[in-house]
Formats: C-alpha cells, sequence, structure tokens
C-alpha cells in the first residue's frame, strides 16, 4: 500500500494500519469511542461492522457489534464511507464531495489499469528485505531467555499454556479402529452456533460475567 502510495488517502479516510495478520478478526482492532459504545448499550443496538478478513461471528470484531460482514477491500472503504449497511452502492450516493457534488461507487472504484499499475510497484525485492531475516526476529524477540531444548519445557505452575494430558496413554502403534459403545452427546446445537459460542476467543467484555472475574 505504501509502494502505489495508496497509504497517504486511506489514512485520510481513517483507515489507519493497526496490525497485521488476525488483529482485526480475532477483535483486537482497537475500542470504539466511548460515545459510540454508550449508545450501543443504551439503546441495545444491532450495529455492524464491514470487513476484508475471515470471520465473522457475532461479537468476534467487537463484543458490542453483533452482525458483520465479509468484503472486499475496496468494498470495505466503501461502505465505511457510506455509514450503513442499507444503501444500494449500485445506485445510492456513498457521500457528497468537497464540491457538493453526489459520490457513487462508480467514482471511486479502481480501474483495471490503476490496478496493473499498484500491482507493478509490488517487487521481489520488497520481500526478500521483509523476509529475509524473519526467523531472526527483532530485538525483543532476541532478548527472550531460552533453555535451548529440542522440545518445549512445559511449566506445571502456567496459567496460560498447560501440558494437553491427551496423548499421555498414546501409543507409537494406535490400536485397531473399533466401535464405540456407551457414548454420551456431550451437545446438540442448532444453526448459527459457531466455534466462538463454545470457546470464545476474541475480547472478552469487562462488564460481563467473565470480564468481572
Amino acid at each position: 500500500m505504501t509502494a502505489p502510495k495508496l497509504t497517504p488517502y486511506l489514512e485520510q479516510l481513517g483507515f489507519n494500519l493497526v496490525g497485521y495478520g488476525c488483529t482485526t478478526c480475532i477483535g483486537n482492532s482497537g475500542p470504539l469511542p466511548e460515545p459510540i459504545e454508550q449508545a450501543i448499550k443504551e439503546g441495545d443496538l444491532t450495529v455492524g461492522a464491514v470487513l476484508s478478513g475471515n470471520r465473522n461471528f457475532e461479537g468476534r470484531i467487537h463484543p458490542l457489534v453483533k452482525t458483520n460482514w465479509l468484503a472486499s477491500p475496496p468494498l470495505v472503504v466503501a461502505y465505511a464511507l457510506a455509514g450503513n449497511m442499507k444503501v444500494d452502492l449500485t445506485k445510492d450516493a456513498l457521500g457528497v464531495g468537497r464540491d457538493g457534488k453526489p459520490v457513487y461507487l462508480k467514482d471511486i472504484w479502481p480501474t483495471s489499469q490503476e490496478i496493473a499499475q499498484a500491482v507493478a510497484e509490488v517487487s521481489t525485492e520488497m520481500f526478500h528485505k521483509e523476509y529475509g531475516a524473519v526467523f531472526d526476529g527483532d530485538a525483543s524477540w532476541q532478548a527472550i531467555q531460552v533453555t535451548g531444548s529440542a522440545t518445549y519445557e512445559w511449566q506445571a505452575d502456567s496459567t496460560y499454556i498447560r501440558h494437553p494430558p491427551f496423548f499421555s496413554t498414546m501409543k507409537a502403534q494406535p490400536d485397531p479402529v473399533q466401535d464405540i459403545h456407551g457414548a454420551r452427546i456431550l451437545a446438540i446445537l442448532a444453526d448459527s452456533v459457531t466455534t466462538d459460542h463454545i470457546s470464545p476467543a476474541g475480547n472478552i467484555k469487562r462488564d460481563s460475567p467473565a470480564g468481572a472475574t
């Protein structure tokens, strides 16, 4: 985004670099402005988010955001400019320009030539520079004290990473597959139940039962 000189214009619109990888999908993009959070809570509002990611679970992007849509990066920008999901991008204006005229999706959508020019700015040298020493890490990573063991040394008092007991009795050569008898169903789930409902992975609200503890 920097090479084709797109970053400054995105930043002017409020699209700043907040992190890499799963930052947004796991809900670590940052908090909403306090007045907005207050309005959502007081009005029990159903608000939505649009992201170019791979998670649209309820509350995953932000604990207070119930509905999430997945879209291409240009559509994320378009819906952000429009400010709501009720617009018809094929005919409704996204907003009004400085000249007082309405701005439509067709006005901001890049042409094939513009896309090709942006792609041409990406070179192999960029990847060599960024990933050439990726396994070396930065100063903070290199300063971590390690034992040098070939395998991870489990800490019995750790509250974050514990040794799983599920494989302690597993043999090198597993027993033949057998029929299962007397098993019990742990849960029968309806539609729209995600892994986040079973084991939440996003941010936990401070005023929730889990957050209060």
